[in-house]
């Protein structure tokens, strides 16, 4: 939903350059994400004041968003904002079994005590880069302006007070016996509103209890109505994997995810294991799907039939983590060969096992 602009709005966007520099701005209340313009450049943590789609909030600057949308690339092996010195940090135990044969002069190693910690000017943990100037167009909406520390102190002092409001719109929500589950009070920072989330399994008929609420509050009273999956996005907490929810802390787009995800990275279907605490599917589910899906090209499908010497082996389970296929046989043999000892034949159109590594292992 996308908050609708006013002519004073209008008028305020007609007048701003046509060049600027656009950041990814998160707000702190409701964790959504937006893009929003702004003249110079500012970096990330920086409080803004800028426009959301309930109305004019305070914001805080997560990066630059003039590279941001790129399309994933086929083939594509370096993950971004990942820490390029990991294994200098590993215990020597676990170093050793990266760097197999290697003499231990060889292993990186890190020692808190008498070495810079390597994070510190490592591009993956600190992706920093300033942004670049470019042309504003479409429906970027602009920064209204930075936040100065009276906004702060404001922001503070409304905060503290959203507490109070949740146990009035509770307390008035039983009074007028409303089948709806109130979520989280805020306080509009720029405008004089308070929003109130709920959820609710049916349409309900809130104007009664506006009319109480304004009458309490004396300022402008909306009730949005949101979903499950919108309750863990603005409350936050802890997934399965102990990290802070993906839609709360990482991005606030709810993309469609399917059992067909779980299927294709053979993951177990098992509702409780695959679930949030949402009770939808894991967002993360989506995450590597793009990967499974290209990957699995390489390996010959499950079910498929491959000619090992004499015999006739049906794939049985394929997993690309480890490189390896693992076929079955008459009379319950099992093999496990690597992904590299079969092509797929284009005059035959069929999978088909390396011939050197048939030879070796027929000869074994």
């Amino acid at each position: 939903m996308k908050r609708e602009r006013t002519s004073a709005d209008s008028r305020v966007q007609k007048n701003r350059p046509s060049y600027g520099y656009i950041y990814l701005v998160k707000n702190p209340s409701s964790n959504e994400m937006s893009i929003c313009a702004w003249d110079s450049v500012l970096y990330p943590g920086t409080s803004v004041v800028a426009p959301t789609r309930y109305g004019l909030d305070l914001g805080v600057i997560v990066s630059p968003a003039d590279k941001l949308g790129k399309s994933y690339e086929p083939g594509c092996d370096q993950p971004r904002a990942a820490c390029f010195h990991a294994e200098s940090c590993l215990p020597k135990e676990e170093r050793e079994e990266i760097y197999v044969g290697e003499p231990e002069e060889a292993l990186p190693s890190y020692s808190p005590e008498k070495d810079e910690d390597p994070c510190e000017s490592c591009e993956g943990c600190n992706p920093q880069r300033e942004p670049e100037e470019i042309e504003i167009t479409g429906d970027v909406v602009w920064i209204d302006r930075l936040a100065t520390p009276s906004d702060m102190n404001r922001y503070q002092e409304q905060s503290e007070k959203e507490d109070e409001a949740m146990r009035i719109c509770r307390e008035k929500i039983v009074l007028h016996k409303l089948d709806m589950k109130l979520v989280t009070a805020h306080f509009l920072l720029g405008e004089p509103k308070i929003i109130f989330f709920f959820t609710a399994d049916v349409r309900v008929d809130f104007r009664e209890l506006v009319k109480d609420l304004v009458s309490v509050f004396r300022i402008r009273i909306e009730l949005r109505q949101i979903g499950v999956r919108d309750e863990s996005r603005v409350l936050g907490g802890l997934a399965v994997c102990g990290r802070d929810f993906c839609c709360h802390s990482v991005t606030d787009k709810l993309n469609p995810v399917s059992i067909k995800m779980a299927k294709e990275q053979n993951l177990s279907l098992n509702s409780m294991k695959i679930s949030g605490p949402c009770g939808r599917l894991l967002c993360c589910l989506s995450y590597e799907y793009d990967f499974y899906v290209e990957e699995k090209r390489n390996y010959p499908p499950e079910g498929s039939k491959l000619k090992v010497g004499y015999d006739l082996m049906k794939v049985h389970e394929v997993n690309i983590l480890s490189k390896r296929i693992m076929l079955s046989g008459s009379e319950g043999r099992t093999l496990t060969i690597p992904q590299s000892a079969v092509f797929f034949n284009s005059d035959t159109k069929r999978w088909e096992i390396d011939k050197e590594f048939a030879n070796e292992f027929l000869s074994n």
